[in-house]
Formats: structure tokens, C-alpha cells, sequence
């Protein structure tokens, strides 16, 4: 059983987009926040990227215990770095479980969003219904709105997407340059060293590549979130040295920046490809000629395919042009959701922890939920309220897990100040 958009619906009915996993804890906090909803998912399931955007043959690179939600634990029979069959397998799980697929409209794309002078919202859906909305919180992602190079258009040779990657079969006995050095990357350079002809790997500058575990343990789970950010640098560089050694033996080029400045490469296999000479590292792409790609160190070579896995824009082409401003990657909201001027738009999700997302967005969802159901009271957006308390959007997408999670805490408990502060300003 799952729902539909009824046009004649009450406007006091919310409107989650997106059934992937932080769209399914959204609806669970508001369900328990005694908040009605909907939820719109543009396909047939639940589990968002992990359902339909990834490869066979992915895992997680966080830990079970890192990705899972803490109030929906996954079973104790997965493994530490779950594949993405059994990500699926849970996500579906805990919309059964949780009650949560008779509050999904499935096969209900969004196509439009717009605020009406009353305050609620407009949505027209793909399906041609249009109905309005008390809120919306906007749970689409951030791995879908792909990234490509500019001098792909002019190369004559097969370039593929990481998004559109799917199985090894696309890889076999190809010559094969793979683009980029986050996790993706990492897998698909693995998979062609092992399938492929030939692997090149080209970087644009060093990365930070951590261990998937150390001393049996996923590495993500050694340094715990009381430890400061300084401390935590010392003892990943002190990680690196020991279980990898120096990059540059590996034919890399060092990080120019200080760990999680940018987000870390959890991945162990390619550095196994990489001693066995299977996969060659190069540089920047320089020029093409036609199939020929010259690259910045003066390396030359033909290839049947490039794989791309240059990443994605954060986007959300349904809202008014103009409506979130985003920098880069970082959409500017506050409280990591609330949009500066606008009553009852939640950006949800348009962030990157260290490690899994799991106990990052429980008490993230809760707090914008308490925030939904607080915004009723108060005659001003509650974005302007934080601005009014000195709350400025974040400098970057890539956050602190640890300190994400006490940030979401105290806001659940300061909701008197935001209500005090409101009537103030009144």
C-alpha cells in the first residue's frame, strides 16, 4: 500500500521529496512529531542512490555502525561495510517496519515549487496533479545532477559518467582512464585494473586516502567525537604513515591541504592495484586529440574509455530560480536546512559527513521537525530568527559528524530561546 496526492488534500498536510535514506527519517520525525505528510518519490522504491544509482558491486565506505540509524539499527548479521544490495535491503526494511510506505506517493516526480501569498505551497507534480502544501522539506540529494569535464565534448573516444556505471562487463578488456580520486574513483580504478586491458588514473591534486580498517576495525570507528579536530589531523596523518606509508611511493601526489579540509578516500584496494602495477597514476588531462589524451607530466595514451567520476552539482530545479543560493556545493541555509527569508522550506541533506549519515541526520530530522511544528507560532521565518541570533550558514558542505550532531542537540534545546526571540522581533 503506498499514497497518492490527492489535489483537494488540506493545506496543512507537509510535502517530503525524496524516499532515499534521509527522505525515510525525515517522514519518521515528522510521524513522530504528529506533523501530516506526504512523501514524493519520483521512482518505484525507497533507498534513493543506493536503489538505483550505484554499482553491483559497491559497499558502504563508512561502518555498519556509522551508517545505520540509531533508532533502526541494521541487522547483526551485516557484515562492517554492507554491500548495496543489503543497503537496499534495509532501507526497504525500515519503510516496512517503520510504517512509512503508506505515506509515499511512488512514481510522483516533482516538477514545480513555488510559495503562494498565503504562505503555503504550490507543487505540481510529473503525474499533472497540482495540490498545495503547509511546508515542503526538499530530501532530493546530492548525487544525481552529474558532473562532467568541459574537454569531454571534444574527446572521440567512449566517456561514461560514474553515475551511469553499473557492472565490471562495461569495463572488460578495455583501456581505461578513470577520472578522479574520491571513493568512486577509487572503485571504478580498482575494477578496471582487475577487468580491464589497461588502467590509467588521472588526478587533478593529491587526496587524502585513508585505510577502510585498521587493527580489524573500521577506521572510521577509531577516534571518537570528543577528541578535537587537531588531534583527530595528527592521528589520521600518524594512520596514513603506518598502514600506507608515504603517497608518493605509490606514484601520487601529496594532499595540498590539511585532512578533512576536503572529504577523506576510504579505500584500501586501489593502493593493492597500485603496487602490482595494474593501475598507473598520471596527472591532470592537459589536451585531447581526438582519442589521444596528453596530460599535464607529458604522458600520452589512447583509450576506449574514460570514466568520470568527477562528482555532482547540488541543485534543486523545481524551486524558484534564485529562491537557495548555493556556493559552490554548499546551499546558503541555516541550521543546516532554513532558507533566510522563507517560512516552511527545509533543504534537507545538502551535506557530507566524515562517515555515514545515520546518526548525523536522526537528531537532525528531529530538530527540523520541532522547528516545523515551532514555525506555526511565530510570525517570522525561524531562518531569521537564528541570522537575528548571530547563526550564519556554513562554510562548506563537508561537516564534522560529531560536531553536527551536538549542534542538532542543542538546537532541540533551545527552541524556548528561538520562540522568545521571535516574539521580540515581532
Amino acid at each position: 500500500m503506498s499514497a497518492r496526492i490527492d489535489p483537494q488534500q488540506s493545506p496543512e498536510q507537509f510535502l517530503v521529496i525524496g524516499a532515499g535514506p534521509v527522505g525515510l527519517a525525515m517522514s519518521k520525525a515528522l510521524g513522530e512529531q504528529g506533523l501530516p505528510h506526504v512523501v514524493a518519490e519520483a521512482t518505484d522504491h525507497v533507498g534513493g542512490n543506493w536503489a538505483h544509482g550505484v554499482y553491483t558491486t559497491a559497499h558502504i565506505i563508512s561502518s555498519r555502525t556509522t551508517t545505520e540509524f540509531p533508532d533502526y539499527p541494521m541487522p547483526a548479521d551485516y557484515p562492517d561495510f554492507p554491500s548495496a544490495p543489503e543497503m537496499r535491503a534495509y532501507y526497504e526494511a525500515m519503510a516496512d517496519d517503520c510504517d512509512l510506505r503508506p505515506r509515499i506517493a511512488f512514481e510522483t516526480p516533482v516538477e514545480a515549487v513555488a510559495p503562494r501569498d498565503d504562505g503555503t505551497w504550490a507543487v505540481r507534480f510529473g503525474t499533472g496533479v497540482e495540490a498545495v502544501f503547509k511546508g515542503v522539506f526538499v530530501c532530493n540529494g546530492h548525487h544525481w545532477d552529474k558532473q562532467l569535464p568541459e574537454w569531454t565534448e571534444a574527446y572521440a573516444g567512449a566517456v561514461l559518467h560514474s553515475k551511469d556505471y553499473k557492472e565490471p562487463a562495461q569495463l572488460a578488456g578495455k583501456r581505461v582512464l578513470v577520472l578522479g580520486g574520491g571513493n568512486s574513483g577509487c572503485d571504478l580504478a580498482s575494477e578496471a585494473a582487475r577487468v580491464g586491458a589497461h588502467c590509467d588514473w588521472s588526478l587533478r591534486r593529491g587526496y587524502w586516502f585513508m585505510p577502510k580498517s585498521v587493527f580489524g576495525r573500521p577506521s572510521v570507528e577509531l577516534i571518537a567525537g570528543w577528541i578535537p579536530v587537531w588531534v583527530q589531523r595528527l592521528a589520521a596523518r600518524l594512520l596514513v604513515r603506518i598502514v600506507l606509508g608515504s603517497y608518493a611511493d605509490y606514484g601520487l601526489p601529496e594532499p595540498d591541504h590539511k585532512v578533512y579540509e576536503a572529504h577523506p578516500t576510504v579505500n584500501s584496494e586501489v593502493f593493492h592495484y597500485l603496487q602490482h602495477g595494474r593501475i598507473r597514476p598520471v596527472s591532470d588531462v592537459a589536451r585531447v586529440e581526438g582519442r589521444r589524451i596528453c596530460f599535464a607530466d607529458g604522458i600520452e595514451e589512447e583509450y576506449d574509455l574514460v570514466v568520470c567520476a568527477t562528482g555532482y552539482a547540488v541543485s534543486f530545479p523545481f524551486l524558484p530560480e534564485g529562491m537557495v543560493e548555493v556556493r559552490g556545493k554548499t546551499p546558503q541555509v541555516l541550521g543546516g536546512a532554513l532558507v533566510p527569508g522563507v517560512r516552511n522550506l527545509y533543504i534537507v541533506g545538502a551535506f557530507q559527513p566524515r562517515y555515514g549519515i545515520g546518526p548525523v541526520v536522526r537528531p537532525y530530522v528531529q530538530l527540523l521537525a520541532a522547528w516545523a511544528e515551532l514555525q506555526d507560532e511565530l510570525s517570522v521565518p525561524i531562518a531569521d530568527v537564528l541570522a537575528a541570533m548571530g547563526v550564519k550558514p556554513e562554510p562548506t558542505h563537508l561537516i564534522d559528524p560529531h560536531a553536527a550532531i551536538r549542534k542538532a542537540r542543542w538546537g532541540r534545546r533551545t527552541l524556548g530561546l528561538v520562540r522568545w526571540k521571535a516574539r521580540r522581533m515581532s
